[in-house]
């Protein structure tokens, strides 16, 4: 077994311990595949004291010495891209061609930045005092807390942490105590390719234990999480009386709408893909599919059959279409959601229950489940379960489509599958979602592309693109008078 070490001040450290956190795999939990550092509150205090003195140096270096930096980070992490993505395997369960995507992606998010940081960020604005010239500009806004999950390890903290690094901003990042390495793997690609010591502090140990000094800290300028909305939220009261910004990304509950002119066979493969791609483990899965009455029949006997066609099995394995979840914790709590949907009347048409053949026994394994004869009412159709379940309903025309769609607390993703442009239009200004997708999956944005959800989803910082920026830097407005000829020359 592996024994890793975690990022601090330039160096890579143990902790003050000896303390060891196990890594698992989810396809078989009986042999970690690795260790991390079991940090302590006073390490994490230490972190954000190098992140101090790192965010000092950091916003005084060029942005184009920043941009050199993110550049030479998405070389190494595109040369080692197997070997980070069969640790991405090992410790997530994902398939193996999952996590080179992610990883590529995550090299995506560099070199994007690595651009925008040669730019500008500003504005020239008229002023009505003669003889001045005023300005925006945008400014680091110091330390950041950078709280990522479990499902996409290296993608999320290279969405969080490249943007604000591209800025001037230093950084505290705590990977998901389940899945450390991935995140590890990118702070090395950053640190060999020369950030700064004590810009990036890798803080790896168990959240319980830490989270006082984790959030507590008063030198934090902004926290940016993606989980749940419980811890989402708890969060969010623990700022309620600092001036701490936070940017949250939290659950979902997206839908996918199929109307009766849709090619059928193309919707039914599309769902598919967004619905058990990470086994459903993706904050933009579909788990909610909403069927005009006229062709629900056809449908969802194209879906099943595609769902039949996947095959469960370590990620590790090229054959394998449906990896296990991320965790036996994670498995039970999907079990639970589809014992509950049975009880309150759910008909299961494939899949259901967990995966015991053979040497899966000791893995995460869930069967992929499609459930029918779903109500508004029932938790299934509520509730996050963040597993490879689908629950079907049919409904009568557009308007009760849309509305099943915005019937919820969440506005994440919902996605359209028809062949009338005027419909496609009329879904996209009527969901309230943050992203809408026509004929395309509810999952896949892309780095450019500003993302983030409406009501319970998430806050108003979007990720992703420019829109970043609001979160990531202050605006400051310079005015600068520079007088007449005759007073210059006087």
């Amino acid at each position: 077994m592996r024994t890793l070490e975690t990022l601090s001040g330039g160096e890579w450290v143990a902790g003050t311990t000896g303390e060891w956190i196990d890594v698992l795999d989810p396809s078989d939990v009986r042999a970690p595949v690795a260790r991390v550092p079991a940090l302590t509150p006073k390490d994490v205090t230490r972190a954000y004291d190098h992140a101090e003195r790192g965010f000092a140096v950091w916003k005084r270096t060029s942005p184009f010495e920043r941009a050199r930096v993110l550049t030479e980070a998405a070389r190494l992490i595109r040369a080692r891209a197997g070997e980070i993505a069969a640790d991405i395997t090992a410790e997530n369960g994902k398939t193996l061609t999952e996590a080179r995507g992610e990883t590529l992606k995550a090299a995506d998010f560099l070199d994007y930045y690595a651009g925008l940081a040669r730019q500008g960020y500003g504005t020239l604005l008229h002023d009505a005092r003669p003889h001045t010239r005023t300005h925006t500009q945008r400014e680091p806004i110091g330390v950041i807390l950078v709280i990522s999950p479990w499902n996409d390890p290296l993608i999320t903290p290279a969405r969080k942490l490249t943007p604000l690094l591209a800025t001037g901003n230093a950084a505290v990042f705590k990977p998901a105590t389940e899945t450390p390495l991935a995140g590890l793997h990118f702070a090395r690609a950053l640190h060999e390719a020369g950030l700064p010591a004590s810009v990036l502090n890798v803080v790896t140990g168990r959240t319980a234990e830490i989270e006082e000094a984790l959030l507590d800290d008063p030198r934090i300028a902004g926290i940016t999480f993606t989980g749940s909305n419980a811890v989402g939220n708890r969060i969010r009261r623990r700022l309620a009386d600092r001036n701490v910004r936070f940017q949250g990304e939290l659950g979902g509950k997206n839908a996918s709408v199929v109307l009766r002119d849709a090619d059928l066979a193309f919707a039914a493969r599309t769902v598919a893909a967004a619905s058990f791609g990470q086994a459903g483990q993706r904050c933009t899965a579909t788990s909610r599919v909403i069927v005009e009455q006229p062709v629900y029949d056809e449908f969802v006997g194209l879906l099943v059959a595609e769902v039949g066609a996947l095959k469960i099995g370590p990620g590790r394995d090229p054959a394998t279409t449906l990896c296990p979840v991320s965790s036996r914790k994670q498995r039970d709590s999907v079990l639970a959601d589809l014992v509950r949907a049975v009880e309150q009347g759910a008909t299961v048409l494939t899949g259901g229950g967990a995966d015991t053949e053979g040497e899966r026994v000791h893995g995460c394994y869930v069967r992929p489940t499609v459930l029918a004869g779903i109500t508004p009412e029932m938790a299934i159709w509520r509730e996050e379960v963040f597993g490879p379940v689908l629950a079907l309903r049919a409904v009568a025309g557009f308007d009760a489509a849309v509305e099943a769609v915005n019937d919820s607390g969440f506005g994440l993703a919902a996605a359209v599958f028809t062949r009338d442009l005027g419909n496609a239009y009329r879904f996209a200004d009527e969901a309230e979602c943050g992203q809408v997708a026509v004929n395309s999956t509810t999952t896949g944005w892309d780095v450019h592309l500003p993302f983030g959800g409406f009501r319970d989803s998430g806050t108003a910082y979007k990720e992703q693109g420019d829109e970043v920026l609001r979160f990531s830097t202050r605006v400051k407005t310079v005015a600068i008078d520079f007088g007449t000829p005759e007073r210059t020359r006087g």
